[in-house]
């Protein structure tokens, strides 16, 4: 049988207020190959996902090969996880005869990611709204763009957690609440220009800036520079601030603003298609 690609985009969450719960298929990508292989594969992330497939398909294991290649740097906030573990469910959903849905392949994606915030926009595309249920999905204009700022820095997940505090203000919770409403409905309408203002965030944001302490003063240069706004992406470390305009200069006066020599910038839109198997002819 022959080896199945997937492509599955890179993504990113909170969105600043909108912790574990909003989330932006990128057009940045890993391409997860899957073949049938007198091998197990040794990846925790890797077992992890084959395990809950066989078992929710009531299927026995068969060995299986993997090789992950692409764009998406690992422990930066960009759903690195998420693309490894879609990716990985649908190349052995392919090999065992499509016995999984894609709302199907989201719930297993989903559960092993902890939260649907990336698992969502990689499995769908678009921007996500996760809760309890199935999510929302709504396409993103290419005229929304998203400046990058990658540090060399990576930030495990954990570690970020671990910095939260168990309890926050009362007024900082409605704060954050009113502006996870206001980013919503600006993705959901397309009026982006009312996303300005929107992603200031009292939730994660304030107690991950030990972690990457150049956060501030990066969103505020891009701010400055034209940016609608700024936030951390995931759990850091990189930071993305998204324009409507010149986004090669406010991608530049992010990289100033960090003083970093080894950071390096990306522009890019959102991705509305989510994961999707690639085969020598194209795309199926």
């Amino acid at each position: 049988m022959q080896p199945v690609t997937v492509r599955v985009p890179a993504s990113t969450s909170n969105l600043g207020p909108g912790f574990d719960c909003l989330g932006v298929a990128l057009r940045l990508y890993n391409f997860v190959t899957v073949s049938r292989h007198d091998t197990r594969p040794r990846d925790f992330l890797v077992r992890a996902a084959a395990d809950l497939f066989f078992r929710r398909v009531k299927m026995k294991q068969f060995s299986f090969a993997i090789s992950i290649n692409g764009d998406v740097p690992v422990r930066r906030g960009l759903g690195g996880s998420a693309t490894v573990r879609v990716g990985v469910l649908h190349g052995l959903n392919a090999l065992a005869g499509s016995r999984l849905s894609r709302e199907q392949i989201f719930e297993l994606a989903a559960h092993l990611e902890g939260h649907p915030d990336n698992a969502a926009p990689a499995e769908f595309g678009g921007f996500n709204v996760g809760g309890t249920g199935a999510p929302q999905r709504f396409k993103v204009s290419s005229q929304l763009q998203f400046a990058l700022l990658i540090p060399e820095l990576e930030v495990a997940t954990k570690d970020a957690r671990r910095v939260l505090p168990a309890r926050i203000s009362h007024s900082h919770a409605v704060e954050s609440s009113r502006g996870a409403s206001v980013i919503t409905a600006a993705f959901v309408s397309r009026h982006y220009e009312n996303l300005r203002g929107a992603f200031v965030d009292y939730l994660h944001q304030p107690y991950r800036k030990k972690l990457v302490p150049f956060l501030d003063r990066v969103i505020r240069a891009g701010e400055q520079a034209g940016a609608l706004g700024g936030f951390l992406s995931g759990s850091g470390s990189t930071i993305i601030c998204v324009t409507l305009a010149h986004a090669e200069k406010v991608a530049a006066a992010m990289r100033r603003a960090s003083r970093l020599t080894n950071a390096r910038t990306i522009i890019t839109t959102a991705d509305n298609s989510g994961a999707r198997i690639v085969t020598s002819h194209g795309l199926a």
